[in-house]
């Protein structure tokens, strides 16, 4: 049974302020209207958008997809991240290892991998009168059939042209004519404040509309480097997903695709993916049937005050470069671990996202310039880009940051070359045997590697000391920890 709380119960003190209200409305009446009060400014409606005809004019465009497939799930605990329908999220996967642990405790082993039955809806939206439907790769992912519900109740089988999980895109055709369509014109570039409506089919509710602002533009998120996602405020939940995000001029602006959440359902932050990345992949699909991306071969963190001061910039801003792997577009160029990328041709590189945006963007091949931060001074690379289809290798011999002494800097610093796990060969850099001060407070471990110290790099614990004394207010050092590299900024008192 539903409950319906009331939002507001007079209290003995607002009952007593409504009485004073109506003595006072009865005395205002004795005042002559000359005398009477200006009237207060009252919000003017007609400022605000009227959202009518553009849930009228997009209503039929939008659809419902309806999936059925199978997955395989690894008994072993690592469930598949490909969920058909909708994205749920981490719940999920707990919810299935949780699953799979009970039954072998009470029936005992399983096979190495299980075939799961899959179902799900999501939605999408008519893009050609012919029958293409843009919507997101993860609602058809693993799909044997797509089944698309349009408005006026007509159902069709879907044929899959193609899906881009890089990019969360895919691309249906339906066997039908003449259907109203989105017009997919380049929109006005998305302000944060504007208005923006959101059509879809949450958990099932067909041609739902919803509304809010764009929260940001070239938002970046874990795993995602590669799209440039707008937020917005407006409520998406499972089953919004593949469905479009539209302006106030009527305008696609983006798909709907992701939220974040702590209770699995919408929580004020959702993400659309830009429009023009989405035209991008489907014009790939449609003319060759696949999807190609470049790559540049860095892994790049964002720059904070701390890391700006380490590296003498003006100010917080740019890609810095923590890795570089072996034989790649950024090695060939010239890229080094500490530099700090400020613009991609000629398009400026506010935040690490930035990077990755403008290289999803390009095509393998391609020849790009980058301006970079190199050592205190501004150089200018050229790279080719290459395919995101070759696996990436670390490169050994790019390293990075080194520790200091541990009276400034914090790190007790051992001699010996620490051994790789899996190699059982010597790894660049010193092993930090313990911390205190500065480098406890940044989170820095015994265990850790120092690679570099502002983009220098250490193979002793003397020239460790040396850039450590060199260094001013703060110092950057990159650490290498299960594997991975990252650049830690250290103040220094």
């Amino acid at each position: 049974m539903t409950t319906i709380h009331r939002l507001f119960v007079p209290s003995l003190l607002s009952k007593v302020l409504l009485v004073a209200i109506i003595l006072g409305s009865i005395g205002a009446c004795e005042i002559s209207s000359a005398q009477a009060l200006p009237a207060s400014p009252v919000a003017n409606s007609a400022a605000l958008p009227d959202m009518t005809s553009i849930a009228a004019k997009f209503s039929p465009v939008v659809v419902n997809i309806s999936v059925r497939g199978t997955r395989k799930v690894s008994t072993a605990g690592d469930v598949s991240s490909a969920d058909a329908g909708d994205a749920a999220g981490p719940q999920d996967a707990d919810a299935m290892r949780d699953f799979l642990r009970r039954f072998q405790q009470r029936f005992g082993g399983l096979p190495p991998q299980l075939q799961l039955p899959v179902r799900g809806e999501g939605s999408g939206f008519i893009v050609s009168p012919d029958g293409v439907i843009l919507t997101n790769a993860h609602v058809v992912s693993d799909a044997d059939e797509v089944l698309v519900k349009l408005t006026d109740r007509r159902e069709f089988l879907a044929k899959v042209l193609g899906s881009d999980k890089m990019t969360d895109i895919a691309v249906l055709k339906i066997d039908a004519v003449n259907l109203p369509a989105a017009n997919l014109t380049p929109p006005a570039a998305p302000r944060v404040g504007e208005w923006v409506m959101a059509i879809g089919s949450p958990f099932g509710f067909e041609s739902t509309v919803t509304a809010g602002v764009i929260s940001a533009t070239r938002r970046s998120l874990p795993g995602d480097g590669s799209v440039p996602f707008i937020q917005t405020d407006a409520a998406i939940n499972p089953g919004n997903s593949g469905g479009p995000l539209i302006n106030m001029r009527g305008e696609v602006v983006g798909i709907n695709s992701q939220i974040f959440t702590l209770s699995g359902g919408y929580q004020g932050l959702s993400f659309a993916i830009p429009i023009d990345v989405a035209q991008r992949i489907k014009g790939q699909i449609l003319s060759t049937g696949q999807v190609r991306h470049a790559k540049i071969g860095v892994a790049v963190q964002e720059v904070d005050q701390t890391l700006a001061e380490a590296f003498k910039l003006e100010k917080a801003f740019g890609a810095l470069v923590n890795e570089v792997m072996a034989n790649s577009a950024a090695q060939h160029a010239g890229l080094e671990s500490g530099d700090v990328v400020l613009a991609f041709n000629d398009r400026p590189i506010a935040v690490a996202g930035d990077l990755s945006a403008n290289i999803s963007l390009a095509q393998p091949g391609d020849q790009v310039e980058l301006k970079v931060w190199h050592k205190g001074a501004l150089r200018t690379l050229h790279a080719v880009l290459g395919d995101a289809t070759t696996p990436e290798i670390p490169a050994q011999t790019i390293a990075a940051k080194a520790p200091n002494p541990t009276a400034r800097l914090g790190l007790l610093l051992s001699g010996s070359k620490p051994e790789d796990k899996h190699e059982k060969v010597a790894t660049p850099g010193l092993l930090i045997d313990g911390v205190n001060g500065p480098a406890e407070r940044a989170g820095i471990q015994a265990g850790d590697v120092l690679l570099a110290i502002n983009g220098e790099s250490v193979t002793s614990i003397a020239q460790a000391g040396a850039a450590a004394v060199r260094s001013d207010k703060s110092v950057a050092l990159l650490l290498q920890r299960d594997g991975m590299k990252i650049y830690v900024p250290l103040r220094l008192s």
